[in-house]
C-alpha cells in the first residue's frame, strides 16, 4: 500500500493536484504483493518559465524507485513519471526472474510482484557488458580529478580521495556543474 507525501516548491498543492498524483501513482500498487505500507515522496516544483518538475521516490525492500520529469503541463509531467516508474518495476521484475531462471537462485528474499510481465521479458534487451577496464586509483583531491576527467574527455572519473583514502567518483551533471560520490570504507 502506498502512502503519498506530496510537497510543493514555489506553488501550493491543491486538492485536485494531490488527487491526480495519487490516482496516477496508485496504479503501482498492483505490482506489490504485500500489505506493507510504503511512502511515495512526491516533490512538485514550479519554475518562473511556467514549467513544472515532478520528482517521485519510493523506497521498497531491495529496490529504490525514482523518476522525475519536467514539462510545461503539470499533469503531463505526472503521467510521464508514472510511466517511468512502471517501466522501472517491470525491468526489475524481468531482471530478477531472468537471474532466478539462469542461475537457479533459491531462497533469496525479493520483493514479490504480482503483475504479469512475462510477455515483456522476451522483449526486454539483455544487458551485455562489452568491455571491462581495470585501473589503479591515484590519490588526489576532487578538483584534480575534475581536471583529469576534462583532460580525458570523460563524463566521470574514478579516483582515491587523498584525505580519506576512499574510492570516489567525480562526474559532470546535466546542468554543467560537477558532483562527487564518496564511498565509505
Amino acid at each position: 500500500m502506498l502512502e503519498f507525501i506530496v510537497r510543493g516548491e514555489n506553488l501550493k498543492i491543491t486538492e485536485a493536484m494531490r488527487e491526480y498524483v495519487e490516482k496516477r501513482l496508485v496504479r503501482l500498487e498492483h505490482y506489490l504483493n504485500d500489505d506493507n505500507r510504503y511512502d511515495a515522496h512526491v516533490n512538485v516544483k514550479s519554475y518562473k518559465d511556467g514549467s513544472h518538475k515532478i520528482e517521485v521516490t519510493i523506497q521498497l525492500p531491495y529496490l529504490l524507485l525514482r523518476a522525475e520529469d519536467t514539462e510545461k503541463d503539470l499533469y503531463q509531467a505526472v503521467d510521464f513519471v508514472s510511466e517511468k516508474l512502471e517501466r522501472q518495476i517491470r525491468k526489475h521484475k524481468t531482471k530478477v526472474n531472468r537471474k532466478s531462471r539462469e542461475k537457479g537462485f533459491k531462497g533469496i528474499e525479493q520483493l514479490d510482484f504480482t503483475a504479469e510481465v512475462e510477455a515483456e521479458e522476451d522483449e526486454a534487451p539483455a544487458i551485455e557488458i562489452v568491455r571491462t577496464k581495470h585501473l589503479s586509483l591515484k590519490p588526489m583531491d576532487a578538483e584534480e580529478a575534475v581536471l583529469q576527467m576534462d583532460l580525458l574527455g570523460h563524463d566521470f572519473f574514478v579516483f582515491e580521495e587523498a584525505e580519506t583514502g576512499n574510492p570516489s567518483v567525480v562526474y559532470k551533471r546535466k546542468d554543467g556543474k560537477y558532483a562527487v560520490i564518496d564511498a565509505e570504507a
